[in-house]
């Protein structure tokens, strides 16, 4: 069975924020029925797995408003307009951990929930960390406590709901936990 792919007929744009747009198509599918379509628009981001040694992470704790609760997760960030993924990668983590790496290496790329997203996120080891040069600015709507973790205790957190999301059991797991 060939299958194409479905024909965007219209498009009206239903929200614009500071962080994404959600956008509306109308598309006809390949079985010929005609349906609509929203997709949230999302500039893509980067999710830092920072390595101050080889057997510990750097996590960050932050209140996640939308869940309504406190979490340890992996840095990470949206890219600016135009950001080149690697300096975006540099960037978020002198902002949220106050160190910057020496050495980054691509660790792969997914989309978190591509049936209604379009966002993609690139993982990144960062290694060789030191402090920034400068200053670091934290996003004004950013409280985030780092704190570094040997690997051998984050399947405990993730078993007791300490890490809740899916980005940071992902890069935990591309490091082979």
């Amino acid at each position: 069975m060939k299958s194409t792919r479905p024909r965007r007929l219209s498009r009206v744009q239903a929200f614009a924020g500071r962080v994404f747009r959600v956008e509306s198509d109308r598309v006809r599918l390949s079985n010929g029925r005609t349906t609509t379509l929203d997709i949230v628009r999302h500039r893509g981001s980067v999710v830092l797995v920072p390595q101050p040694t080889p057997d510990s992470v750097i996590l960050i704790r932050q209140y996640r408003y939308a869940i309504g609760r406190w979490i340890w997760e992996l840095p990470a960030g949206t890219l600016d307009p135009g950001e080149a993924p690697r300096t975006a990668a540099r960037r978020e983590c002198a902002e949220e951990i106050g160190l910057v790496p020496g050495r980054l290496r691509k660790l792969g790329l997914f989309y978190p929930t591509p049936g209604f997203c379009d966002e993609r996120m690139i993982y990144y080891q960062c290694t060789a960390l030191r402090p920034p040069p400068g200053r670091v600015h934290q996003d004004p709507d950013e409280q985030i406590e780092p704190r570094s973790f040997p690997l051998r205790r984050l399947r405990a957190l993730i078993a007791r709901g300490d890490i809740a999301d899916m980005k940071t059991v992902v890069g935990l797991g591309l490091l082979g936990l």
